[in-house]
């Protein structure tokens, strides 16, 4: 794999820097059994993960069974969302080798943020639970902007945040969403195999290499 010069890196979060799903299912069960709905396994909501928490929402509520209506998707969000900062940091753990990592990127002088579709509001909070805070420059969540991944200007938002150049970027994500953001922004990507994407092999996307840990990547940056 080649190796890279960035000044500064920007992850996704679900399925990158932590494994949140357990956090997210429960909250969506809640939902689901406030709104009379049958329920879901962490395994399904683990495939609904990626597109943001109003997507998300949709497809807990649809998939296998049926479209709902507009008002019925408008009801059920923002209950998603109250028992979601209820459950959100409970059973969220990071990924072997972030907390170590982490610290060796900084210390290397990088610029490092997160750039994600989950709604802003829970990132900080997630992010100081589980002692990762204090490592990230820029916050971008997938309401933060009018745009969220897959396009281009979360990640350009991030650019301009932390006064690195679009050149001087990478991008390490879990997903084909983040494949195609980084893509569209003209930034290079690497996919960790252990996320979600979306029930889709991750090893089909077009990035610019895979990592099986998140201890791989400093060996790659020059």
């Amino acid at each position: 794999m080649k190796s890279f010069a960035p000044h500064a890196i920007f992850f996704d979060l679900d399925g990158t820097l932590v494994d949140s799903v357990p956090d997210l299912a429960e909250a969506a069960r809640r939902m689901l059994a406030e709104l009379g709905e049958p329920t879901r396994t962490d395994a399904e909501v683990a495939t609904f993960v990626g597109k943001g928490i109003p997507m998300m929402v949709e497809r807990a509520l649809t998939v296998g069974r049926g479209p709902v209506s507009a008002e019925r998707l408008a009801q059920a969000i923002p209950v998603f969302m109250r028992h979601y900062e209820a459950t959100n940091g409970k059973l969220t753990r990071a990924y072997p080798g972030v907390a170590e990592t982490l610290p060796v990127l900084k210390a290397r002088g990088l610029k490092l943020g997160v750039v994600t579709n989950k709604a802003e509001a829970f990132i900080a909070p997630l992010l100081d639970e589980l002692g990762l805070g204090g490592f990230f420059d820029v916050l971008i969540g997938g309401d933060t902007l009018a745009q969220k991944k897959p396009e281009p200007e979360p990640l350009w938002h991030a650019c301009e945040q932390v006064g690195v150049s679009r050149e001087a970027v990478l991008m390490v994500g879990d997903s084909g969403n983040d494949a195609l953001c980084a893509r569209r922004a003209g930034i290079p990507v690497l996919l960790m195999t252990y996320g979600y994407n979306e029930g889709v092999p991750v090893d089909t996307e077009d990035c610019d290499g895979l990592l099986s840990s998140f201890t791989e990547l400093p060996a790659l940056l020059a």
